[in-house]
């Protein structure tokens, strides 16, 4: 039987939904044929409605050719497609949710009624966090909560080169000697929540002069950001990086004494889990999160990191002040952090678990 994932959402598309898809695809125990739409065969977007007719034909297809079970990235809209031709084919399809996604199914009584209909049909969902998983179970026929398991993202493990020239030029390039480095890496977007950590970090500077804030990405709210800088002050305390390859972000969180990233719920987009904070953590470093989504399965507050109210800035500061003033629990998250990233985040292990769900194996 063929294993076929139909998704909107992987590499090269960028974001965590697409970096889940293609591990799960990379160490899955058998070949998974990934669909993606590169070739328009899930989603016709000149369509005003019904766009996701190809993928009725797409499936029926595969279906025609020998027995397949589906793997849905996106419940809405290809979850409909396979949902409709479940009634007619002999097939089971297992649907995989992150947050956002779920969330954006439930803005209208059209889309909950037909989401909690392709929920309760699926042969398994599987949730990338237990948030989701908790609102999946308000929706969907009681004697179907079984049906539900959370495999959260994982991460491929690395050793990061602790390289001392190249630490100490790019000290040297951006003035970090005798600083104490706060880092945040990510889109610029309103749900990442850098507006916020800079009104706190803006309180914690006032008592603590020698912290450095570095940001590293691009995105909408760069220039907003820049402005946010200028009028709050801290020009001389703020570092916008801009986007970075893979090595220059090793380097950078070898460099950073703390990683700062407080995403915050907008109108149901959520931060799924934030795969960012394990490489924090696998770096060695201790991180603060904000209270949201599907965060608090990657971050447990003072296990690997602090937990904070996303919206509120003085909270932010109070943890930044925390780990900035106490270099012996800076260590002790940062070491814990890293071997709960080893243990429980092997992607690996995280895509066993997948088969074993879908084929109904004990762990």
């Amino acid at each position: 039987m063929k294993t076929i994932l139909l998704t909107l959402e992987y590499p090269p598309f960028y974001g965590g939904v697409a970096h889940y898809y293609a591990h799960l695809v990379k160490y899955y125990p058998e070949q998974i044929i990934v669909m993606d739409n590169q070739n328009k065969e899930l989603l016709d977007e000149n369509r005003k409605t019904l766009q996701w007719l190809p993928t009725i034909n797409t499936v029926k297809k595969l279906l025609k050719q020998e027995p397949c079970h589906f793997l849905i990235g996106q419940i809405l809209p290809l979850g409909t497609a396979v949902w409709l031709l479940s009634f007619w084919f002999d097939f089971k399809y297992t649907v995989f949710l992150h947050g956002t996604d779920f969330n954006f199914a439930m803005h209208t009584g059209r889309k909950k009624w037909l989401a909690t209909q392709i929920l309760n049909r699926a042969d398994k969902i599987i949730a990338a966090n237990t948030y989701v998983a908790e609102k999946v179970k308000t929706i969907i026929d009681q004697k179907q909560l079984g049906k539900i398991k959370v495999v959260n993202p994982g991460i491929e493990p690395q050793t990061y080169k602790h390289d001392e020239l190249a630490i100490k030029e790019l000290k040297d390039k951006h003035d970090l000697n005798n600083k104490t480095i706060l880092l945040g890496i990510g889109r610029l977007v309103k749900r990442k929540g850098f507006d916020l950590v800079l009104q706190g970090f803006k309180l914690a500077i006032q008592s603590n002069p020698s912290l450095v804030y570095v940001i590293i990405g691009q995105g909408v709210e760069e220039q907003n950001l820049c402005q946010e800088i200028k009028d709050l002050g801290l020009d001389n305390h703020v570092i916008m990086v801009g986007q970075v390859n893979d090595q220059e972000k090793q380097l950078w969180l070898q460099v950073c004494d703390i990683f700062i990233l407080t995403s915050r719920d907008i109108h149901g987009d959520v931060e799924g889990f934030g795969i960012v904070y394990l490489e924090a953590n696998l770096a060695g470093k201790p991180v603060i999160a904000g209270r949201s989504g599907g965060v608090t399965d990657a971050v447990e507050d003072d296990k690997n990191g602090l937990l904070v109210e996303s919206e509120n800035g003085t909270a932010i500061s109070l943890a930044i002040l925390k780990l900035a003033e106490y270099p012996g629990l800076r260590q002790r998250l940062g070491d814990e952090g890293r071997q709960r990233t080893l243990q429980k985040f092997n992607w690996s292990n995280q895509a066993q678990k997948i088969y074993n769900i879908i084929h109904n194996l004990k762990s």
